[in-house]
């Protein structure tokens, strides 16, 4: 039988008492940062369902890689809701792979449009690529910030209250943010002047 808790453990101790594998961190964790984790699964994939298988393959995944765990790489807050992001993302592109697979052409439908534009193509690419390096080389709250906005689909108000800061930090990492990324991606001829 394990011991209660103690009362206001911060995420950290929190993170070190899940390690050692205390059930009862597990709860305190889904406690607090289950409807938070739902959310966020919903408003990536669109369907409550698997939102919530989602949820709890990641609380599981959590409690048995809770080890890995490391304050110094970022919160017990950003841990969990990235793995539900990865884990969200990951569903995506297996449900897309297998409706890709599942589809059949009828033998008797015509083509009709312009057909492919392998330059656009290749130039879609490239700026897609661009646009990843670019990131990559931003701050990782001025990146957080804009992945949120612009990939997690949330406002600067919900980015505030999800990561605890204050609205104008957060205006403030995105301005920033884009303003160094419109530098990089000028540089790289990417985006025009």
């Amino acid at each position: 039988m394990t011991s209660r808790l103690p009362s206001g453990l911060t995420d950290t101790q929190l993170g070190e008492v899940l390690a050692e594998g205390n059930p009862e961190a597990l709860e305190e964790l889904y406690d607090r940062y289950g409807t938070l984790s739902y959310s966020l699964a919903v408003r990536l994939l669109r369907d409550r369902a698997t939102a919530e298988d989602v949820v709890q393959d990641v609380f599981l995944h959590l409690w048995n890689r809770a080890g890995d765990f490391d304050a110094t790489r970022g919160s017990l807050r950003s841990w969990v809701l990235t793995s539900i992001r990865n884990r969200s993302i990951d569903y995506l592109r297996r449900r897309g792979a297998r409706e890709r697979q599942e589809r059949e052409i009828p033998n008797h439908m015509a083509a009709v449009g312009g057909g492919s534009n392998p330059w656009q193509e290749v130039a879609q690419s490239l700026e897609q690529e661009g646009v990843r390096r670019a990131l990559q080389t931003l701050p990782p709250e001025q990146r957080q910030a804009i992945e949120l906005a612009y990939f997690g689909g949330y406002t600067q108000r919900e980015i505030a209250e999800m990561i605890r800061v204050p609205l104008t930090t957060v205006k403030g990492r995105m301005r920033l943010g884009m303003e160094k990324l419109h530098s990089y991606l000028l540089g790289g001829r990417l985006v025009d002047e």
